[in-house]
């Protein structure tokens, strides 16, 4: 592996200016698509096309799926579509032609398509373009060994290799019966230990794990994490071998999936990157803190219809803070435990009741405990009698709410077919934030 240091891109861009193809190509010869991706974020689109030119078409394909899609499509942009079809789609594995091809308008689509030497390639990829891309059947490649269970061993070594030259990793070989129903997986132990075996089905291992076509990306993770495999068969309705999803493929969507997640638990309303311009940066963000801005304006609306008890005992505007920040705080825990039950499904329909008690039960333990030492502060620090009870009890009320409503939230939500991922953000914050000012505001009152 090759730093990309300073000098080193300095460099290289000094051979691209000096148009030097032999030593550009001795140096790409010794970097992986990842790293040639990374060196392309240092590289103006003009010197970037210069790189690909000089690139074998595999690699060039490789290097393509690495970029960031805002990169990607730059790239694409200034590229013809019958060169696009030679060089990356035909060069490429179906899911990750498929993953191409989403990225671009229809019209592109069929104009890249109908330029794709493979008429084949060019037909599977058609065929899974169908799919949702956040299905088992959208995720899928259609590169894999199949045999038939009825060949014999020596027939079936003979076929594997026939097909194993269009297909760049051989995780399984899988096996079909002659309605190419999936029937079995064989083990490779098995090829070389039972070499003049009658038939396949005989010593392949029987009904093998597999994913459904229309199956979430979600259950496609954890079917490979339950199991420990590297790849995983798709089949249709009727059972049918249709494809195979790899690990690598489950692993990007998964981080994907993450990133979005955590971005939506910030307040960011759409996918960015730190690379992304003002303006979409900015649609992006806004919208929350505008949210969280009339939620803070409510807040003041509140304190403003309770002027005379904060006038009548000012002590009572210290905890304001206190009140707002724990109530959020619970919540944004709370609900963080159960958005992490749902995405690896330990959070199940059976168990949505336990689930609420036990949270029932953990948010009185620490209410009573927060409670207590905020009591046993007020009681000895300011011994003022109304800030002492009044704030003790409303944070015992706040804690217990914000708990309760950081468990049911995400739970409606994804109920609602909605990414739970948006209650462990200002959601739960702003809701709780008001809330908690109105049960202090109305406690303090009651005291007063």
């Amino acid at each position: 592996m090759i730093e990309l240091t300073k000098e080193y891109i300095e460099n290289f861009r000094k051979i691209i200016a000096d148009r030097d193809d032999a030593q550009a190509k001795e140096l790409l010869k010794d970097l992986y698509p990842a790293d040639i991706a990374e060196l392309y974020k240092e590289l103006d689109l003009d010197e970037a096309i210069y790189l690909y030119l000089l690139m074998d078409d595999e690699k060039a394909a490789d290097v393509l799926m690495e970029l960031d899609e805002e990169d990607r499509h730059k790239l694409l942009k200034e590229l013809p579509n019958e060169l696009i079809a030679k060089r990356f789609v035909d060069n490429m594995e179906t899911d990750d032609a498929v993953d191409l091809m989403r990225e671009l308008d229809e019209d592109r689509q069929e104009e890249i398509l109908s330029h794709v030497p493979d008429v084949e390639q060019a037909g599977d990829i058609v065929d899974l373009l169908k799919y949702d891309e956040d299905t088992a059947g959208g995720l899928m490649g259609t590169e894999m060994i199949v045999v038939n269970e009825n060949w014999s061993m020596p027939k079936c070594i003979d076929e594997m290799r026939k097909q194993a030259e269009e297909v760049d990793e051989i995780y399984y070989v899988y096996v079909i019966d002659d309605d190419e129903r999936l029937k079995g997986v064989l083990p490779l132990k098995q090829m070389i230990t039972s070499p003049s075996v009658s038939r396949i089905k005989h010593v392949m291992k029987k009904d093998p794990i597999a994913v459904r076509d229309s199956d979430s990306i979600e259950d496609v993770a954890q079917t490979i994490e339950k199991y420990d495999l590297v790849a995983l068969p798709v089949i249709d309705s009727i059972g049918r071998l249709i494809g195979r999803i790899t690990i690598d493929d489950v692993m990007d969507e998964v981080r994907e999936q993450h990133e979005r997640d955590y971005q939506l638990a910030s307040g960011i309303s759409q996918d960015v990157e730190t690379s992304d311009n003002v303006f979409t940066q900015t649609a992006a963000r806004l919208p929350w803190l505008l949210i969280g801005m009339l939620g803070g304006l409510g807040n003041s609306l509140i304190l403003g219809g309770f002027e005379g008890s904060l006038a009548a005992n000012p002590k009572m505007a210290l905890f304001i803070p206190l009140i707002g920040g724990t109530g959020g705080n619970v919540g944004i825990q709370s609900s963080a435990i159960v958005v992490q039950g749902l995405a690896n499904n330990t959070l199940k329909e059976g168990n949505v009741i336990p689930q609420i008690l036990k949270e029932a039960v953990v948010s009185l333990i620490n209410a009573s405990i927060i409670s207590l030492v905020v009591f046993l502060y007020n009681f000895f620090v300011l011994g003022d009698r109304t800030v002492t009870i009044s704030v003790s009890l409303s944070l015992f009320a706040v804690v217990m709410f914000a708990s309760i409503f950081g468990t049911l939230v995400p739970m409606t939500l994804d109920r609602l077919k909605i990414d739970p991922a948006l209650a462990t953000g200002p959601f739960i914050t702003i809701t709780n934030d008001i809330i908690g000012m109105l049960i202090y505001m109305y406690v303090a009152s009651s005291f007063s």
